[in-house]
């Protein structure tokens, strides 16, 4: 299998993982406190990382201090998009919040461009610049600005293009499930002191069930998440991270009863062209200088 089929599976696998995670989470939000929920799930997949690295031999720390300071960059990151995120999902549909989130193609090459220095010519500038005004038909701001859960929204996909970014500067040396080790520790963490104030209540069996199925899918979710970045061409794989904007309609309708309408799924397909039509171009301008 070459590394691009590869890569495409693990961007694909990702997104359905993420995707099913978002719907447990949102499903069981309304009966457990968010902080709550996300710190249990946490615990336990922490643990099976942990015990999944130490099986696979893939738990390594002796690594250079360029790496630690990639790594708690991303930890950072993966903090605040899951907070992030996860508040504008219990605001948002599912499908909204996911369509906000597919703008990252664009967000990470103008990232690129901006602290890496790649080349992005005026036709990839201008599809970012109409990917953006997609985004804005989905989280449409009225007269007083943005909304609350749109600016989570928002928020979420900055921390998630940090993220993206920090794991494409570190070195090949660096475990994926090292990194994916850590990332869970700190989300926890993080949620575990923020849970404090919230006050914890007992899960009925069904909403522990989802708990822990969400805790089986996030451990999936962060290992492939990490992996695709470092396998395969990223002008390649990275288009493939639309298939989670087809679990999210297909989830929403079926257990919500959500439904995205006319102009959200208008700036949904503004911004999912825009990003394709920006990959492709990043593809033939890397064919055209080899």
């Amino acid at each position: 299998m070459s590394p691009n089929t590869r890569g495409a599976l693990l961007m694909m696998g990702s997104m359905a993982a993420f995707t099913l995670n978002d719907t447990c989470v949102k499903a069981a939000g309304g009966a457990v406190p968010l902080f709550q929920l996300v710190t249990i799930r946490g615990v336990l997949t922490t643990v099976l990382i942990y015990l999944l690295a130490r099986r696979l031999g893939a738990l390594r720390l002796r690594l250079p201090r360029r790496d630690w300071m990639l790594i708690a960059l991303r930890c950072a990151a993966e903090v605040g998009a899951t907070v992030f995120f996860l508040t504008a999902l219990m605001r948002m549909p599912l499908a909204n919040v996911t369509a906000v989130l597919q703008v990252l193609p664009l967000t990470v090459t103008l990232g690129a461009a901006l602290f890496f220095g790649e080349q992005v010519g005026w036709r990839r500038m201008l599809a970012i610049l109409a990917g953006f005004g997609g985004m804005l038909l989905i989280v449409r701001p009225g007269p007083e600005g943005f909304s609350l859960e749109a600016i989570y929204a928002l928020a979420a996909v900055v921390c998630v293009t940090a993220r993206d970014l920090s794991t494409r500067r570190m070195s090949a040396e660096v475990p994926s499930l090292t990194v994916t080790l850590f990332a869970a520790i700190s989300v926890t963490a993080f949620s575990a002191a923020a849970s404090i104030g919230q006050g914890w209540v007992a899960p009925g069996a069904g909403h522990a069930g989802l708990i822990a199925s969400a805790s089986l899918l996030i451990l999936f979710g962060y290992l492939l998440s990490v992996m695709v970045m470092r396998v395969g061409d990223v002008s390649f794989t990275a288009p493939f991270r639309y298939t989670g904007l087809v679990w999210a309609l297909v989830l929403g309708w079926a257990v919500f009863g959500d439904w995205p309408d006319p102009v959200t799924m208008l700036g949904a397909t503004v911004v999912v062209a825009t990003g394709l039509f920006t990959l492709y171009r990043e593809r033939a301008v890397k064919a055209a200088s080899r």
